[in-house]
């Protein structure tokens, strides 16, 4: 026996047309006052959360295909394209920045550490070290670098310090240390020291790849002297950095191994990636990743030689400590 809101039902369905039973359902939209942190499942909130990221997707997919459409209709009379506002356009002016042509910073140039290397007086010739007992992913690193980096040549510390190492570095002619350290296995540290004068700079070292790790990356680099590339080294201390990484390589690169080795700088973040190019016509050229890659950032800049006591700084990293007391 049905009852009366049975009957009420019924005659509800029996109002509706044949178009209503036909009608898709809506899609279930968020409330203005959702928040995916709401969700106390887990799962339940992780999956919401990707459902919010796919129909915020479609809602941007759908105003460009919008604003393209009437670009279209306008023709020539449409608006200029707005600039994308990024994290590196929208920085404060560096005030050091200077022009690499100012009279002072040629003379600079032609005066400080690195005047030898740039005036052919000197060829590079780079010892790579590590930290004490290196293990395994630190030292295929080492050897990877040094098959990029011409005339390098890896040795172990064995307990050495770094005072005892540099002196014998000069008494056989290298013109550049780099140390590897690592923590937990992994590779965090760089330490780059000009010889016999200095400068030193200490890197921190994150996102290392080596090549096995890296998706789609060519054969093996060969001997060949790679081109340089050093980008966006625009101020006072970047010239000193830039400079210090060009000693690196030697002056003349072989174009025939068509190999590049590219420093770029970045929101004081150095990237640095080798590459093998290869002209696919006059306008198209391909690249190919050769590693290994990894990320710099500029901890210290000391003068002369690594010492870790008596050193003089030119540049510090400092970090605020309102925001981290504050955070």
């Amino acid at each position: 026996m049905s009852g009366p809101g049975s009957m009420a039902s019924g005659a509800a369905g029996s109002a509706e047309g044949p178009g209503d039973a036909t009608r898709a359902p809506e899609q279930a939209l968020f409330p203005p006052a959702f928040s995916v942190s709401e969700i106390k499942n887990k799962q339940r909130r992780h999956f919401m959360f990707l459902r919010w990221k796919q129909q915020q997707r479609k809602e941007k997919l759908a105003n460009k295909k919008k604003r393209r459409k009437e670009r279209e209709a306008l023709g020539d009379e449409a608006p200029p394209k707005p600039v994308p506002k990024t994290i590196e356009n929208q920085r404060v002016y560096d005030e050091t920045t200077v022009d690499p042509n100012d009279e002072e910073v040629a003379f600079d140039e032609s005066t400080d550490e690195f005047a030898p290397y740039f005036n052919r007086q000197t060829v590079p010739k780079i010892l790579i070290t590590t930290s004490d007992r290196p293990r395994g992913r630190t030292v295929r690193f080492c050897e990877q670098l040094s098959s990029i980096i011409p005339n390098s040549h890896v040795y172990y510390r064995r307990g050495l310090a770094l005072k005892r190492i540099i002196p014998q570095c000069i008494s056989r002619d290298f013109t550049d240390l780099i140390v590897i350290n690592e923590d937990r296995k992994i590779p965090n540290g760089l330490v780059l020291s000009h010889l016999p004068d200095g400068p030193t700079a200490h890197f921190r070292m994150s996102s290392v790849r080596l090549r096995k790790e890296i998706k789609r990356k060519g054969k093996e680099p060969t001997k060949h002297q790679p081109e340089v590339i050093l980008n966006n080294f625009t101020t006072r201390l970047g010239h000193s950095i830039g400079r210090m990484f060009a000693c690196l390589f030697p002056h003349d690169p072989q174009f025939i191994g068509r190999q590049v080795a590219t420093f770029h700088n970045q929101r004081d973040y150095i990237f640095f990636r080798f590459h093998r190019y290869i002209f696919r016509s006059e306008k198209k050229v391909g690249i190919q990743e050769l590693g290994p890659r990894f990320t710099l950032k500029l901890r210290s800049l000391q003068k002369g030689t690594f010492d870790s006591k008596f050193g003089e700084y030119e540049w510090i990293h400092k970090v605020c400590l309102s925001v981290i007391i504050s955070g």
